[in-house]
């Protein structure tokens, strides 16, 4: 009778080891594949915003944009908006349309030179700057560059400071 149930006791821990192993085979291409962005994140993407002639020196543009999914597997691109503001002859300025409170969307005023959150009361100087209200930070920049008279963002995630 000992005999007998060590034998199935045996069995018993062989197939619940087995079944564990099974599991762990399974599920480690699994989590790598979704871990993967985290751990090799693609390379930068440059987004065009249009014509760098087009954007008129000291005005404040708000400019739509294909933006990439940051996924590799995703495939999808997705409309979004950046406030384009050109500086200097070779300076320009973009700006998320989110504020830094709670993501609710930026209007720029021309008349005052200002940003304004509807919502909260957020304001920002035309810098990005916080100029009054509850935002804890400026208003986020996009990294960007012209090229072959081209101006440029890199893609969200990548690139953005503040």
């Amino acid at each position: 009778m000992d005999e007998r149930i060590a034998r199935r006791e045996w069995l018993n821990r062989l197939s619940l080891g087995l079944v564990g192993l099974a599991g762990v085979v399974v599920s480690v291409p699994l989590i790598s594949y979704l871990l993967s962005p985290l751990l090799r994140p693609p390379p930068p993407a440059w987004v065009d915003v249009g014509p760098a002639d087009d954007f008129q020196q000291g005005q404040t543009v708000l400019k739509s944009i294909k933006e990439v999914s940051p996924l590799p597997w995703a495939g999808q691109t997705a409309e979004t908006a950046v406030w384009v503001r050109r500086v200097d002859q070779q300076i320009f300025t973009i700006f998320e349309v989110n504020c830094a409170h709670l993501g609710c969307p930026v209007t720029w005023k021309q008349e005052a030179e200002l940003f304004l959150c509807p919502c909260h009361g957020g304001v920002y100087y035309s810098d990005g700057t916080v100029a009054g209200g509850p935002p804890p930070r400026p208003l986020f920049r996009y990294e960007n560059r012209v090229q072959n008279g081209t101006l440029q963002v890199r893609s969200r995630g990548l690139g953005i400071s503040a």
